[in-house]
């Protein structure tokens, strides 16, 4: 049994799970090879990149780009780094102009991610809003990164946003789900009469588990970097993560067991033993 194609505006993928390109290094230094053969392993379709221009390039000159077959990815766009509506606008703007000339179908798309503060790298909901009004006007399919506020959730979904990106956890801190029942909050109030609203759990993944958490709440796709990246092993760590999303999407639709204060006996209680003979 595979999974439904996940549909996202005019997108339709197979995988449902996002993988980042980020903090894969070797000896302190970016390591594309590595980067490559783990999203390979992740059976991922659809990759992000930070679209700011000193994040493509490394000190060598070697672009990112040029380990991305972009016959197999979709590049997903995002604004990482940004701190205001007015800088991820910009950097919104400056990946659709870069994926326009690579001719790949990602140039109308954005993840849009506007950050409070360093600390915590938590999203600023005002911010976030603003941008995303604002990109929305301008043809960009947004998906925005947000907390996992279900009030939020709503304006941004009322606002244009083609899919809301509620965080498991703060970026890179490998939490996990931290709050299971906002998540739900979320996916409830945003799927009300509109089932097939995509919403994408992003940030906060450490391993398999929490990704097959995600998925049997009912999220349509997981979003992670570092939960792949910073491994000690990425590429046999990205293959849990494939079979991870795949066993939890499995699992929503299939509909687990209830929960039960007590034990409830699986084979007859009633009968008697037949005497031995």
């Amino acid at each position: 049994m595979d999974p439904a194609p996940l549909k996202i505006a005019n997108f339709s993928f197979r995988s449902r799970l996002f993988v980042g390109t980020g903090k894969y290094l070797r000896g302190g230094e970016p390591d594309y090879e590595l980067m490559r053969d783990a999203l390979d392993a992740s059976g991922c379709e659809v990759v992000t990149v930070a679209v700011r221009r000193e994040r493509l390039y490394d000190k060598q000159g070697r672009s990112l780009l040029d380990y991305l077959d972009t016959r197999r990815y979709t590049i997903l766009p995002n604004t990482a780094g940004c701190f205001s509506a007015e800088d991820a606008i910009r950097a919104a703007r400056l990946g659709r102009e870069l994926l326009e000339g690579m001719a790949n179908p990602g140039a109308q798309w954005v993840k849009l991610e506007v950050l409070a503060e360093k600390k915590t790298l938590l999203p600023d909901p005002i911010e976030t809003l603003r941008a995303a009004e604002v990109l929305i006007k301008e043809g960009f399919i947004v998906m925005a990164y947000s907390n996992d506020d279900p009030v939020l959730a709503r304006r941004l979904k009322d606002a244009g946003v083609t899919s809301v990106m509620p965080l498991g956890a703060p970026i890179g801190s490998g939490l996990g789900i931290l709050n299971p029942n906002n998540i739900r909050l979320v996916l409830e109030d945003l799927k009300d009469g509109d089932p097939a609203y995509p919403v994408i759990v992003d940030a906060g993944v450490g391993t398999a588990s929490d990704v097959t958490v995600a998925m049997e709440l009912g999220a349509d796709g997981v979003l992670l970097n570092t939960g792949i990246a910073g491994a000690q092993d990425p590429v046999t760590m990205a293959t849990a993560m494939r079979h991870a999303i795949e066993a939890g999407y499995l699992a929503y639709h299939a509909g687990r067991i209830p929960r039960k204060a007590y034990a409830a006996a699986s084979s007859p209680m009633e009968g008697r033993i037949a005497p031995a003979r």
